[in-house]
């Protein structure tokens, strides 16, 4: 009926009739009277809309699923493809792969999408080669480095091929000039090229350490034989667009027996090339039973002659600048007069033992150089490097008790930093020395925290040990402030642990700053200061008694 009432339904038409002539006033003879049918008009209207519709629909839907059709084919089939390919590459496929423009698609999104991931992958690529490159080469000759060397020496130890290892000392080259100095790096590194067979391994351990894996070399007298040509290349002038220099080197041999793992070969090499450098430039020594047996011996001479002395590097307050703290670091009286500490020369001690007696030696003149300070005022705290086969010694708790009483040690002055270098696993037996030790006053640090001993996988035996403090180690450092977050980690754990911070290696501002924003306050490194002679130090840094 609403219908109807729109449609005014029925329809009824009224039309009147006339005659023919016309008259003046003219008057219908009748009504013709048309009515249509509502209900079939009815019908027809809602039969008409009803076709509309259905028409409307089925091209709605035609549309729909042709729409869809195109989308599916042209657009989410190739993206599917897409997803397949990178969801099906391995792990070792991820840094070098690139995609495939699908056809069609090389001018609209998809082709655009495609070619800036291609785009993104080969700079990715690029920087991983460089990474690894980095990781296991000398970036300067591209040489291998310290850690690709291990490698290929634990590869030809258990394959019996290591027959020899040398370790070759050069001496420092004297250009200033950086460009130079390159050149001249090169040209070294051509020169013991020259001498090498190609089975031979030439590996580059720092500026001017070299180490080499002897193939073939299967006597001493070949050995000696190969040095001989090694030192002959090396000491011919090295020219430089300055003036003509010549070379030396020390060298050390050590020969594979079958039995030797290659850390013990490496170490051996190295323990070899400075008993030679003690000898003189261009001298030869090799590693055997005879020098194990003289190198105590051979330290306590040199520990007497004063060829070894204790160095200061500060550590301040990065807030203001004033001094908190000093670490004792140890240097070695050179030919050439310089104090330095040889490539490996820590790790040589402690695999052969020495480092005993270094480190005692150490911690007294660390507690002489103290008790001078305390008798002046000064009660600066020294920290110093201890070796976990030191702290595992009978009669180290009672030696440092009769340190510090007869050196009268104020408490808190006296910090010992537990080195990185070996892993204390007897947890009670650390326990058993340090708690003590901490009782009569000395601190205790875990140095280059996140590095060996003192690295993560530790913290549950870390958590047992009486520590104080821990250092913040370099190499987390230099990546500061692109890459915070191992920092970030060491730092919130140190703050749960209701432990001191102290960060080292610190060379920029702009670590100092993040480390300041991060809460650390206590810095040590190149930015505040190199290390330096005890006299030095009291110079520059303590007050004038």
């Amino acid at each position: 009926m609403t219908l109807a009432r729109v449609f005014e339904l029925p329809v009824q038409i009224s039309l009147p009739l006339y005659s023919l002539e016309r008259p003046a006033n003219p008057q219908p003879l009748a009504y013709l009277v048309l009515q249509a049918d509502s209900w079939r008009l009815y019908r027809f209207i809602i039969n008409a809309i009803s076709t509309l519709l259905t028409t409307f629909l089925l091209l709605a839907l035609i549309l729909s699923v042709a729409i869809t059709w195109c989308i599916n084919r042209l657009i989410l089939h190739p993206l599917r493809d897409i997803t397949r390919t990178l969801s099906a590459l391995d792990a070792h496929e991820l840094a070098h792969h690139q995609l495939t423009i699908p056809r069609l698609h090389q001018d609209d999104e998809i082709g655009m999408l495609v070619r800036t991931y291609n785009r993104n992958q080969q700079a990715l690529a690029r920087q991983v080669d460089e990474a690894r490159t980095s990781g296991t080469r000398f970036p300067l000759t591209g040489l291998p480095n310290q850690a690709l060397l291990t490698a290929l020496l634990e590869q030809a130890v258990a394959g019996g091929g290591a027959t020899a290892l040398l370790y070759v000392a050069c001496e420092p080259l004297r250009e200033s000039n950086e460009s130079q100095r390159d050149a001249l790096q090169h040209a070294r590194v051509d020169k013991l090229r020259s001498v090498l067979t190609p089975r031979m391994v030439l590996a580059q351990i720092s500026q001017d350490d070299f180490a080499i894996i002897a193939h073939g070399v299967k006597t001493p007298e070949h050995a000696v034989t190969l040095t001989q040509q090694l030192l002959a290349a090396l000491n011919e002038p090295l020219e430089s667009p300055a003036a003509a220099q010549t070379g030396g080197a020390s060298i050390g041999v050590a020969m594979f027996d079958g039995r030797q793992s290659a850390s013990t070969l490496y170490q051996s090499a190295i323990s070899a090339a400075l008993d030679a450098r003690r000898s003189g430039i261009n001298q030869v020594a090799f590693f055997g039973e005879a020098s194990v047996n003289t190198q105590e011996s051979a330290m306590q001479s040199a520990l007497a002659r004063r060829q070894y002395a204790i160095w200061l590097q500060p550590q301040v307050d990065m807030r203001n600048g004033n001094i908190v703290g000093a670490e004792a670091l140890l240097r070695e009286r050179q030919p050439d007069g310089d104090w330095t500490l040889p490539v490996g020369f820590i790790d040589n001690i402690e695999s052969s033992g020495l480092i005993v007696t270094v480190g005692d030696w150490v911690l007294e003149e660390a507690c002489q150089l103290l008790a001078r300070w305390q008798a002046h005022g000064i009660t600066l705290p020294l920290s110093v490097n201890v070796s976990s086969l030191q702290l595992l010694t009978r009669d180290l708790v009672q030696t440092m008790l009769q340190r510090l009483e007869r050196y009268a040690i104020a408490p808190g002055t006296l910090v010992l930093e537990m080195t990185e270098s070996q892993r204390i696993d007897d947890t009670e037996a650390a326990i058993a020395i340090l708690r003590p030790l901490r009782e009569a006053g000395v601190r205790i640090a875990l140095d280059d925290f996140g590095m060996g001993y003192s690295s993560l996988s530790q913290l549950q035996k870390m958590k047992a040990l009486p520590v104080d403090s821990l250092k913040i180690d370099k190499s987390f450092i230099d990546s500061l402030p692109d890459d915070d977050s191992v920092v970030s980690a060491i730092i919130s754990m140190a703050k749960k642990l209701n432990l001191e911070l102290v960060a080292e290696g610190i060379q920029n501002e702009s670590q100092r700053d993040w480390l300041l924003n991060a809460g650390v306050t206590v810095g040590q490194g190149y930015l505040f200061g190199k290390a330096m002679t005890p006299a030095a130090f009291e110079d520059a840094w303590l007050p004038t008694p």
